[in-house]
C-alpha cells in the first residue's frame, strides 16, 4: 500500500476528497495540519448545532492506494485540475504492513470503572481485583466504557449496586452498545428495556447482552412503555432537552433519572428544561463532562 499525502485549504477539502474517491483511492482521511501545536483547532458537532466544517484551515488529506504508481497518477490528475492551485503534495510513502487486528486490539485495554468493576475486551484477561466484569468489544455502536460520559453512568450504577436487585424495570434510552443496560443487569436488575433510533445499536445491544448472559429487551424507542424505577440516557445535551417530557413521563415515583452527554457549561440549560418535572443536580464530572441525576417525588 502507498499513501498520497496532500496539504490544502479547508474550502478545498470536500472537493479534493471527492476527487480522490472518484479516482478509486481505497480510503481518504482528513487531519488538522496544525495538530499538536498551539494553533490546533478542535472540530466537533452536536444535534441542533451548525454542522462542523469539512476540514481545518490547513488540512492534511491522506489517500490510500494499492501501488506507488496509482498514488503518483492520482497526484498528477489532481494537480492538473483548475481548482487545485492551492493543493500541494506533501509526500507519497509506503504504508508499513501491519497486523491490523492486533493493532486495533492493542488500543482497547480493560477499563476500570471502580476497583472491583471493569469493562474487559474479549481478548484480555480480567484484572485480579475484578469482582464484577463486563465483556465488551468495540463495534459499530457507541459505548465501550472509555468515554467519560459512559464511565460516569457506570460509576453511578456501581454506586447503587446494592439497590439494583430491587429494580424490576430499567430503561436505557439511546442505548448504543447496550453497556448501561447490561451493567444494571450484572448488578441484579430485571425487566431491562434498551432502546435506540439506530437498528445497528439494537442488534449490538442484544449481542453484547447475550455474551454477558444478561437478559434485556432491545428495540426502537416506541418499545419503551410505562414507568421505570431507573431511567438512563447518555446522549447529548440538545436531544436530552427535547426528550425531557418523554423521559420524565417514563420515570416512576421515587425513581432515579440519570443523564449524561452534557458539558459543564450546559448544566443550567438542562436544569431549566427538566425543572417542570424534576430537580436535576450535577453528581459527577470528568474531563469537562458532567453527570446529572434526579429523583422523582
Amino acid at each position: 500500500m502507498h499513501e498520497l499525502i496532500l496539504i490544502c485549504r479547508e474550502e478545498d477539502v470536500e472537493t479534493v476528497s471527492d476527487a480522490l474517491m472518484e479516482i478509486e483511492s481505497l480510503a481518504v482521511s482528513v487531519e488538522d495540519a496544525d495538530a499538536d501545536t498551539p494553533i490546533e483547532n478542535a472540530l466537533f458537532g452536536e444535534p441542533g448545532m451548525p454542522a462542523p466544517k469539512a476540514g481545518w484551515d490547513r488540512s492534511v488529506v491522506k489517500a490510500l492506494f494499492e501501488t506507488e504508481a496509482q498514488a503518483t497518477e492520482a497526484a498528477t490528475l489532481l494537480l492538473a485540475q483548475d481548482w487545485a492551485s492551492d493543493v500541494h503534495v506533501q509526500t507519497i510513502q509506503a504504508v508499513e504492513e501491519q497486523d491490523w487486528v492486533r493493532l486495533t486490539q492493542s488500543q482497547f485495554a480493560p477499563v476500570e470503572i471502580t476497583p472491583t468493576f471493569w469493562i474487559v475486551p474479549s481478548w484480555h484477561e480480567a484484572p485480579a481485583g475484578a469482582k464484577q466484569k463486563m465483556r465488551l468489544d468495540p463495534g459499530l455502536a457507541f459505548g465501550t466504557g472509555s468515554h467519560p460520559t459512559t464511565r460516569m453512568c457506570l460509576r453511578w450504577i456501581a454506586a447503587h449496586g446494592d439497590e439494583a436487585a430491587g429494580w424490576d424495570r430499567v430503561l436505557d434510552y439511546g442505548c448504543g452498545s447496550g453497556i448501561l443496560a447490561i451493567a444494571t443487569g450484572l448488578f441484579g436488575a430485571r425487566g431491562i428495556d434498551a432502546v435506540d433510533i439506530d437498528p445497528a445499536a439494537v442488534q449490538s445491544s442484544l449481542q453484547n447482552a447475550q455474551e454477558n448472559q444478561v437478559s434485556i429487551h432491545a428495540a426502537l424507542p416506541d418499545a419503551a412503555k410505562g414507568e421505570y424505577p431507573v431511567v438512563l440516557a447518555n446522549i447529548l445535551a440538545t436531544p436530552l432537552k427535547l426528550l425531557a417530557p418523554l423521559l420524565c413521563q417514563h420515570l416512576a415515583p421515587g425513581g432515579h433519572l440519570v443523564l449524561a452527554g452534557i458539558l459543564e457549561r450546559q448544566a443550567e440549560e438542562l436544569k431549566a428544561a427538566y425543572a417542570p418535572f424534576v430537580s436535576l443536580e450535577v453528581t459527577d464530572q470528568e474531563d469537562g463532562w458532567i453527570l446529572m441525576t434526579a429523583r422523582r417525588a
